[in-house]
């Protein structure tokens, strides 16, 4: 081979192995960054931006847990028609807050009820009319205040509310044949947690809430938590619970212990971690100490 045909041949191939591996490494930029993993039992979950959302594909249809963001919802609708045809029975919201029911949109004219604990209801339109974003949301039709229950063909779903806790609303869903519990924010796994007080949020309520879930549910039970530190981590056990509820009451003992000693809020504000519950890192600790702060002060 003459070297300027060499030459031009090999730049040709060069310049298409470049193209093919920039193609390459465009369509790894493009694959999905969410991830739908079946759990146990047809239950599973979805993460994506925002709460962990929990699913059940039924003989029956799809039930989903909590919607995530507009632009998030439409992955896990579109993942859960890949396991069939079928209808979206019911969209269950453990509580308002955005990262949790903005997505509630993606879901009208597709889901047949939305259910969601009744104080949850009212939080959710009064945020929307705060920010003035009605025409963006779908609100709960079915609401409940102590439980509520759904039978299907192969599974029995159950709402609990244990009162007050991350808000005054908030709901933990049972899929008692999986033996799976979406919590919502009721518990955040090593995160320092939002306390909503502005939402009738109440932490020692909270912690009375949570003895009521370990009460209720068992050793096998497998939980979807709201939020994690480690995004991998967003199930786990009784034990994550019982440690959820002992950030909780450190944080009160803690705050209580400063008040006690006349330290000012501004001065509380300064503490960088809480004794006896080292493992609740991130961002927020903040929150978790004036929310302390105004709930043994009011």
């Amino acid at each position: 081979m003459k070297r300027r045909n060499f030459l031009t041949t090999s730049g040709l191939a060069l310049g298409l192995l470049t193209l093919s591996k920039q193609n390459s490494f465009a369509s790894l930029l493009q694959e999905p960054t969410y991830k739908f993993k079946a759990l146990r039992n047809n239950v599973g979950a979805f993460t994506e931006r925002g709460g962990t959302i929990g699913w059940l594909n039924s003989a029956d249809g799809f039930v989903v847990v909590d919607a995530q963001f507009p632009d998030t919802a439409p992955h896990v609708i579109s993942e859960l028609k890949k396991l069939g045809t079928k209808s979206f029975t019911h969209l269950i919201n453990t509580h308002h807050h955005g990262d949790h029911t903005a997505g509630n949109i993606a879901f009208k004219g597709i889901a047949g009820n939305v259910v969601a604990h009744n104080n949850s209801l009212i939080n959710q339109k009064a945020a929307a009319a705060a920010q003035g974003s009605e025409a963006q949301q779908l609100f709960p039709d079915t609401v409940f205040t102590d439980s509520w229950e759904l039978k299907t063909s192969d599974e029995l779903i159950k709402a609990h509310y244990f009162g007050a806790g991350h808000t005054n609303g908030d709901a933990m869903i049972h899929f008692q044949n999986a033996n799976i519990v979406h919590t919502g924010d009721s518990v955040f796994n090593r995160r320092y947690p939002f306390i909503d007080r502005n939402a009738g949020a109440n932490i020692k309520s909270w912690i009375t809430g949570l003895q009521k879930a370990m009460d209720q549910f068992d050793n096998d039970t497998l939980f979807i938590f709201g939020h994690s530190l480690d995004p991998e981590k967003y199930t786990g056990n009784k034990a994550d619970i019982k440690a959820f509820q002992n950030y909780l009451e450190s944080l009160l003992a803690l705050v209580g212990s400063k008040i006690k000693a006349n330290q000012s809020l501004e001065e509380i504000l300064k503490i960088e971690s809480i004794p006896g519950a080292p493992e609740w890192q991130g961002d927020g600790i903040q929150r978790s100490l004036q929310a302390a702060y105004e709930e043994l002060t009011s």
